[in-house]
């Protein structure tokens, strides 16, 4: 008798290494360019304000996660908290989009489709796995325009 896999998580903070040495970069390199070259000030600020976005993430530091156990699958994120029994996934669907980001759907037995929150998907060659090991079956469409 096989023993059951051992539950499958996957957790994100907005407050992540890659953010902070971004926001770094970005700002590290506009001050060296308006010291530099004399960078106006309008270019300047108009790239400040676009990578606003980013520090408010990194201060807020919002947590996501994900579970797959024996019968449950669960997410949270900052805005959305939901779970669903595995017998009730029929596929699970991957759409790699245009900028590489991989949507995920899970489609349900009565005809229901559920988007996963993209603070919530786990790298999806791994999340793939888990849910082959549960018997769960998945769909991959790369680069789809619609949907």
């Amino acid at each position: 008798m096989n023993a059951p896999p051992p539950p499958y998580r996957f957790e994100n903070r907005g407050r992540s290494r890659r953010a902070m040495i971004t926001l770094a970069l970005i700002w590290s390199a506009l001050a060296a360019l308006t010291a530099l070259i004399d960078l106006s000030l309008w270019i300047g600020g108009a790239v400040l304000l676009l990578s606003l976005p980013a520090a408010w993430e990194v201060l807020r530091d919002p947590r996501s996660s994900l579970t797959l156990d024996t019968d449950t699958l669960a997410w949270t994120s900052a805005r959305f908290s939901d779970s669903l029994p595995l017998r009730q996934i029929r596929s699970v669907r991957f759409d790699t989009r245009l900028d590489l980001s991989v949507k995920m759907t899970l489609l349900l037995t009565d005809g229901r489709k559920i988007r996963l929150p993209h603070a919530c998907a786990p790298p999806h060659r791994s999340f793939e796995a888990a849910l082959k090991t549960r018997g769960i079956a998945t769909e991959r469409h790369h680069f789809t325009l619609i949907g």
